[in-house]
């Protein structure tokens, strides 16, 4: 057993089986042994590795979105950029080179990280060492209120933990992670229960059927919403899944390969496919028509549209040999089809009468809120 295993076993023993969120959060960010708090996950030595570590395309492009939307709304000052999961500060690094040469943005922009990992919060300090303040945030509840928000979250909402409910009957079984007989942890199923946010999902669903929900997620998302309503901006989220929650998504990735989630905890890095359906309601509750919610963009169609392509062929123009064969891949990487091209999804969000945000098209009022 890992110690964060041998403490989980522990919990469990004492207090009964904990649900599959709590499991996540613990596995997450546990502070002694959690796969963020404990130490950077990122990388060929990590457990995985983001769109912005593979290519400095990936976190100018979307620098330069944001920066055409800040133009686009005349150009306010100051302006709140943020970043939610900033990893190692990789992206907000090449976002903000790409937009050096925008008259006026360097001197609005104010800088802020969402970030629970003291480790990562030390590599992102010196990703964006130089003359502008930064400052960091436990959560989005204590980003700027004052002043617009343009705001990036890659691959932050799958991390976020999920409950998972089995459909039984007419009713819903909690997924639930419990002793074994041999003290091992193993999934198992709650008594039947009646929550409220599943009461439509017995339309579409057959016994047996999982279906999750990331109340953080939708928390989160709401938060933005209302800021941006408020203010405007724009924000532009990034990450794998897709429309309308149905089956088991957990996973674990250990040293870039896929293992059991209850294998080796506070060793392997879990995720869970994101709702977009729901972030996009969550986005609209609170705000209603004051924000407008863009269709769900395939990465690879966004990135093609934000002129990917012609920005890899001039990188390409200075390099040779196997260089120039990793840039090819890292391109083919981030927006091919087969690849994370069509897996990964961008959802984006601003005021409703603002211009949308480069590469994102409105999606109609009523689609988001069906």
């Amino acid at each position: 057993m890992t110690p964060l295993a041998k403490r989980l076993a522990a919990r469990i023993a004492a207090s009964g089986p904990i649900t599959v969120a709590e499991f996540m959060a613990a596995c997450l960010s546990d502070p002694e042994h959690g796969v963020y708090g404990a130490g950077d996950p990122l990388g060929a030595r990590g457990h995985f590795t983001t769109a912005p570590e593979i290519s400095q395309m990936f976190g100018e492009l979307l620098g330069l979105a944001l920066a055409q939307s800040w133009l686009d709304r005349g150009g306010p000052a100051p302006v709140t950029l943020a970043e939610l999961g900033p990893g190692r500060g990789t992206l907000m690094a090449d976002a903000l080179r790409a937009t050096r040469a925008v008259p006026g943005l360097a001197e609005a922009l104010r800088v802020h990280l969402v970030e629970t990992s003291a480790p990562l919060r030390g590599r992102q300090a010196e990703a964006l060492a130089g003359p502008s303040p930064l400052w960091w945030h436990e959560s989005v509840g204590t980003l700027p209120e004052e002043a617009p928000l343009l705001l990036i979250a890659n691959e932050f909402f799958d991390a976020l933990p999920i409950r998972q409910f089995q459909r039984s009957g007419v009713a819903w079984r909690e997924r639930l992670v419990r002793l074994d007989d041999e003290g091992r942890l193993a999934f198992a199923l709650g008594a039947p229960c009646l929550p409220e946010p599943l009461a439509p999902r017995l339309a579409d669903t057959r016994e047996g059927d999982i279906v999750e929900l990331c109340p953080a997620a939708e928390a989160i998302m709401g938060e933005i919403a209302r800021r941006i309503a408020a203010r405007g901006g724009v924000a532009l989220i990034i990450d794998y899944g897709g429309w309308h929650s149905l089956g088991d998504t957990l996973q674990a990735l250990s040293r870039h390969r896929r293992v059991d989630p209850l294998a080796a905890p506070g060793e392997a890095d879990l995720t869970a496919h994101v709702d977009f359906e729901a972030l996009a309601r969550a986005a609209r509750a609170p705000a209603g028509t004051a924000i407008a919610v863009s269709e769900l963009t395939p990465q690879g169609v966004f990135l093609e549209r934000l002129g990917i392509t012609a920005r890899a062929q001039a990188l390409a123009r200075a390099l040779a040999g196997p260089a120039l064969e990793a840039h090819v891949a890292a391109h083919r990487r981030l927006t091919h089809p087969q690849e994370m091209g069509s897996l990964f999804k961008v959802l984006g969000l601003w005021r409703h009468g603002d211009p949308p945000p480069p590469g994102l098209s409105p999606m109609p009022q009523e689609a988001s809120t069906e």
